[in-house]
């Protein structure tokens, strides 16, 4: 049942419109000028409001304005006189939802008071699934380098300053650097990732910066650039050691000026975009190499978080365990499987090239070839390497 705050000093306004809502099955609650009007919204949450434009205290005008700075998502009807339609319009500009003229036609009223209340609705349905769709998974471990990790995602997530993320293959960067970007001022913004080890060298600068139509044979439309796209938000360069020198010299302009220039053309495009890039390599031995460009990597490396192995976390392979077991399980539709502690120890004493990857593929494979309780011997014949 919606509940609508009705705003009117005209007693008899106020008391027809309570009838006709009550009886459509609406909560009603009212007051008698802005000033109480916005009280109540203040101690309690609704659905909807009803507000007139002329009244004693405090307008609908500045009620809206109020209000909104309360809560902008509770839309508000605005009910004017027919003198005061001019100021219903600015009203609806400032943010009102609509405007309903006096004396209220009863169904002009319901048919806007429903419209209103389904996007309302539609609104906050959308918010949830964009939250379970882009929810981050959580960082799992308790062990001293992951506590400091966190610790540190929380000192640095605010700031505007470039992240370089090192770390094994597996290991979980990827997902250090979503929490970074979760947590910042930028969340509401997009994350935009770059595989930059996945990219052909002769293309990594069309995907970064984008091109413009028939700037080389292939190019047969204007496409935007990946800086361009994380645009207020997020860029993430995976495997940023990959890149090619001549990638790296745009990438460091980026950097430096804020700027990018689609390949093809002469303009520039400013761009503001926080870098989070990662690798699994050294970066000072591939400057060494002549690889890597060293003042890139200064831009880059701001702050350096380092992803330890599962190798150098191993007491936090229960939890991991736990967690991909109940994962796996939803995935499938099915019950989670139980794990005996000693399958865990021997879990904990096998060497993890493939780091948490590795782990998570373990478990899937325990899940669909044990019984109802992963064993030790689950683990001897499926997992550790024969001898």
């Amino acid at each position: 049942m919606a509940s609508i705050l009705i705003i009117d000093d005209e007693k008899s306004i106020r008391k027809t419109i309570t009838e006709i809502l009550t009886y459509e099955g609406y909560k009603i609650d009212e007051a008698a000028d802005g000033e109480e009007g916005l009280k109540k919204f203040r101690e309690k949450n609704f659905d909807l409001v009803l507000c007139d434009i002329k009244m004693p205290k405090l307008d609908g005008i500045e009620f809206l304005e109020k209000a909104r700075e309360i809560n902008d998502e509770v839309p508000i009807i605005i009910i004017s006189g027919h003198g005061n339609i001019e100021t219903a319009v600015e009203a609806v500009k400032k943010g009102a939802y609509d405007f309903i003229s006096k004396p209220p036609d009863l169904n002009r009223m319901l048919i806007t008071l429903r419209n209103a209340l389904d996007k309302t609705s539609l609104v906050a349905e959308t918010k949830v699934l964009k939250r379970k769709v882009s929810k981050v998974q959580e960082m799992v471990g308790d062990s001293p380098s992951i506590q400091k990790i966190k610790e540190t995602i929380d000192k640095i997530a605010p700031t505007e300053a470039r992240v370089l993320i090192t770390g094994e293959n597996g290991v979980g960067k990827e997902l250090v650097a979503k929490w970074i970007h979760e947590k910042s001022n930028r969340a509401q913004g997009p994350m935009v990732e770059v595989n930059c080890a996945a990219i052909p060298g002769e293309l990594i600068e069309s995907e970064l910066f984008g091109h413009e139509k028939g700037s080389f044979t292939s190019a047969v439309k204007q496409r935007i650039g990946k800086f361009e796209q994380a645009n207020g938000g997020t860029l993430f360069l995976d495997e940023i050691g990959d890149m090619s020198l001549n990638a790296q010299a745009k990438v460091l302009r980026a950097l430096q000026e804020g700027k990018i220039t689609r390949v093809g053309a002469d303009k520039d495009i400013s761009v503001d975009v926080r870098v989070i890039a990662a690798t699994n390599k050294d970066l000072l031995q591939e400057v060494e190499n002549k690889n890597f460009r060293l003042d890139l990597y200064h831009r880059l490396g701001v702050i350096i978080v380092h992803v330890p192995s599962l190798n150098e976390r191993l007491s936090d392979i229960p939890l991991l365990v736990d967690k991909f077991l109940t994962d796996v399980a939803a995935d499938y539709g099915q019950p989670k499987k139980m794990i005996e502690k000693s399958a865990i120890d021997l879990l904990q004493q096998h060497n993890w090239t493939g780091n948490i990857r590795e782990l998570r593929n373990v478990v899937e494979r325990l899940i669909i070839l044990s019984g109802k309780t992963i064993t030790d011997e689950d683990v001897h014949n499926y997992v550790l390497p024969k001898t």
